[in-house]
């Protein structure tokens, strides 16, 4: 799904608002959940999961080409854990939400 299909799926499920107006929320959305990433702080969204940051040690990794051993410098990596709600429903456990036809 494209960035453009889930603004139309999101305006057609929400009633009310266009397009241009759910962009504008789901690109605040995703700058928040940035933002708060980068500094540190888990972003819990009930029924979808929870963000938050990682921490990972330097580390010897070896060139899979040439078999040479490189060091890898530690890092931050995003993190997602998928809510025990989404995880039944992508396992069919749980039923997914009705969803209004797009235009």
């Amino acid at each position: 799904m494209l960035k453009s299909d889930l603004i139309a799926q999101v305006a057609a499920n929400a009633g009310g608002l266009n397009k241009s107006e759910v962009e504008k929320v789901l690109d605040s959305f995703r700058d928040v959940i940035q933002a708060s990433v980068k500094k540190g702080d888990d972003i819990s969204y009930p029924g979808l999961g929870k963000f938050s940051r990682v921490q990972r040690k330097a580390r010897q990794a070896r060139n899979p080409r040439t078999g040479e051993a490189i060091k890898v410098a530690a890092s931050k990596a995003p993190k997602f854990t998928a809510s025990a709600t989404l995880r039944s429903v992508v396992n069919g456990k749980a039923v997914a939400p009705k969803l209004a036809k797009v235009q």
